[in-house]
């Protein structure tokens, strides 16, 4: 399966980084092929301008300037995203990504005023990501990473695809033994694709 890897994290010495080389990695030995995405290497801008705003609906011209990130994500058969949470939230940058990136035509079709999805060719939908927090206050406040993740992405533009959700949740008060497990938990999902 062709696998579109999209990182978010500015340090290649990061817990996050450690996590993006296991996957990369477990895909690999599993016959994967994966595009991987570094959005920060990228220099990707986060920032929907008002120019695309103003041409959101007008598909295809509103993917002027984002073409090549919407070629590799229709190429894709699975999207895995790793990143941490910040802030209860995705990394500014993958947010950006997503309001750029996934637009109508690309995510979703909008027919007769009613939202369709667009990426049913997607059959493997996952992240890989870290919390500050522990899991219970990420669900106190409803987890949105994980809601987006799982279902805007999920349902709105693939809802057939297999959904897989690996948090490492309290990352402030994690040892070397929590981080080892969770990466080996990492490499046994994404080795068993």
């Amino acid at each position: 399966m062709r696998i579109l890897v999209l990182y978010a994290h500015p340090d290649p010495e990061s817990y996050v980084a450690a996590l993006l080389r296991a996957s990369l990695d477990a895909l690999a030995r599993a016959g994967h092929e994966a595009d991987l995405c570094d959005l920060y290497a990228d220099g990707f801008d986060p920032v929907l301008t008002l120019e695309e705003r103003r041409r959101y609906h007008a598909v295809p011209g509103n993917r002027t300037g984002v073409e090549a990130y919407v070629e590799r994500l229709m190429r894709a058969e699975g999207l895995l995203l790793v990143h941490p949470v910040w802030n209860f939230g995705h990394p500014a940058i993958l947010k950006g990504f997503l309001d750029r990136v996934f637009l109508p035509g690309v995510s979703f079709r909008i027919e007769e005023g009613r939202v369709r999805p667009n990426l049913t060719h997607l059959r493997w939908l996952a992240a890989v990501t870290t919390y500050g927090a522990p899991r219970w206050r990420a669900m106190l406040i409803g987890d949105p990473p994980r809601r987006v993740t799982g279902r805007m992405l999920r349902v709105l533009a693939a809802p057939r695809a297999r959904f897989d959700y690996l948090a490492h949740y309290d990352m402030n008060r994690s040892t070397p033994e929590s981080r080892a497990a969770f990466l080996a938990r990492v490499t046994r999902t994404l080795e068993g694709l």
